[in-house]
């Protein structure tokens, strides 16, 4: 074992980030990331080669140190008791590294999977639910996450202290996290402003629910990449990521950063958008991209994902924890090899250690 602790707990990155087809790869990427000192890994759930709770399993497996989180998988695509125990499971295994991230999801895909929407309600009442399962209760419950006859762990030896994170965007959802979660991941491609909004609200969430606003950790999510990567590679994780998440919530998104909605309507009625099939970060060519980034998508919007030498990216991850209020970064959409040089230059600036805990979802 290791007792060394990592170099950077205020740094996190995103495991088999984007489109995955090989979930082995997470194995070398988690043993990287506590190579370089990273804090914590994040897992985010597809329904193809990506159940965030089996990755959950492996980055404990071939890990020792780092933070292990979901973030996010949803309450409603398993039965709560299933994700209690898989959370139980995983906050033993990893000695106390691990936190379950959940998140509102996507409407559409519910609709077509034949599982109910989340709402805000059921979101507090699954984590509400959830926590007594891991304080060892024995319950029925009849609330807005459903009804049960009764609920418990089997094991009388039950006493799970498992952090709860949640992925947020809106303004509800933020407020709700504020109130109810131990943690919050902000979305990729917000502006600073955006993001000091964000916390914000967070912060007020936790006051109005009368706890203390610093209990809550907040991290930034921010496409972080180097300049150094191929052409293609750059633009696929810039512009091909943005134009997904345009494609997929682009109003939201617009909204948070309070962006010009006329220009997301240009994009959507572009005759390549509008035409396209897929997702752009996975199928577009390198000429869709280059036509995407120099004809329809806002420069501005762009901007939002931290560009250019190691030196500079490492600087402005370094600005966006001083000015944002965020307590930490999620280096998103590169590998931990990827994140190298910009970790070097990152820890070359530094002047001191954050005094963070392993697990992503405590912020003390």
């Amino acid at each position: 074992m290791h007792d060394a602790p990592l170099a950077f707990p205020e740094l996190g990155f995103y495991g088999l980030a984007g489109h995955a087809g090989d979930p082995r790869a997470l194995l070398d990427e988690v043993a990287d990331a506590e190579r370089l000192g990273l804090g914590s890994v994040f897992l985010s759930e597809r329904f193809n080669f990506k159940d965030a709770t089996v990755l959950a399993g492996a980055a404990a497996a071939a890990s020792e140190r780092i933070g292990i989180a979901t973030a996010a998988t949803n309450h409603n695509t398993r039965h709560l008791l299933v994700t209690a125990t898989a959370a139980a499971t995983l906050n033993r295994m990893t000695r106390g590294r691990f936190a379950l991230g959940l998140g509102r999801g996507f409407d559409a895909l519910f609709d077509v999977m034949g599982v109910p929407r989340i709402t805000s309600a059921q979101l507090a009442d699954a984590v509400d639910v959830l926590r007594r399962l891991w304080r060892g209760e024995r319950f029925d419950h009849d609330g807005p996450a459903g009804r049960y006859p009764y609920l418990f762990l089997m094991d009388e030896d039950v006493a799970e202290d498992v952090p709860v994170l949640m992925v947020a965007i809106g303004p509800r959802a933020l407020t709700l996290a504020g109130g109810t979660a131990d943690a919050v991941v902000l979305h990729t491609y917000l502006s600073d402003e955006a993001v000091a909004r964000a916390v914000r609200r967070v912060r007020d969430g936790a006051e109005a629910a009368g706890r203390d606003p610093a209990d809550v950790r907040v991290w930034a999510c921010t496409a972080v990449v180097e300049d150094s990567l191929p052409h293609e590679l750059v633009l696929r994780k810039t512009v091909g990521r943005l134009a997904t998440y345009l494609q997929g919530y682009g109003d939201l998104l617009v909204r948070t950063n309070g962006w010009d909605p006329a220009r997301l309507q240009a994009f959507r009625d572009d005759p390549l958008v509008a035409g396209f099939q897929g997702a752009f970060d996975a199928d577009a060519s390198t000429d869709d991209l280059e036509y995407l980034a120099e004809k329809v998508i806002p420069q501005q919007w762009l901007d939002c994902a931290i560009t250019g030498s190691a030196a500079t990216c490492a600087r402005r991850v370094q600005e966006q924890l001083a000015g944002t209020g965020v307590d930490s970064v999620i280096l998103h959409g590169a590998t931990p090899r990827e994140l190298e040089p910009v970790l070097a230059a990152y820890g070359a600036r530094r002047t001191a250690r954050p005094d963070l805990p392993v697990n992503p979802g405590r912020a003390r």
